[in-house]
């Protein structure tokens, strides 16, 4: 799995609650990143401050998708909650990443106009 004793016994605890795969690796990708993050503290030594500061470098720094930052967030509820037996602050005070707005591609007249006689529809 990893190279972490303690990033292993996470995923042997995810598999006898029957996680899938997938979710398992994301959650273990995530908590590794914490730990860097961290400067490779374990986890039991850190708390809500530092979890909100990781999503918050997640949203500033790393520019990371909503969705992204979610995962991010939900893997550590998991690890503080289900594995440590210690939840974090039901109000936790981090930057939320926002969704960039897409703007559309707008072509002027003239460029209708051109696109248009070179397709032969003018």
């Amino acid at each position: 799995m990893s190279e972490s004793l303690f990033l292993n016994s996470i995923g042997e605890f995810m598999i006898t609650r029957r996680f899938a795969k997938r979710t398992i690796q994301t959650y273990i990708y995530w908590i590794k990143r914490y730990i860097i993050f961290n400067n490779k503290q374990h986890p039991s030594k850190l708390d809500n401050k530092e979890v909100e500061q990781y999503l918050t470098y997640l949203s500033n720094e790393e520019n990371v998708a909503p969705e992204t930052q979610t995962i991010a967030l939900n893997s550590l509820v998991f690890l503080y909650r289900e594995f440590l037996g210690s939840p974090l602050s039901l109000s936790l005070n981090f930057n939320k990443s926002q969704r960039q707005a897409k703007l559309p591609v707008v072509l002027t007249k003239g460029e209708t106009a051109s696109l248009l006689s070179a397709s032969g529809q003018y």
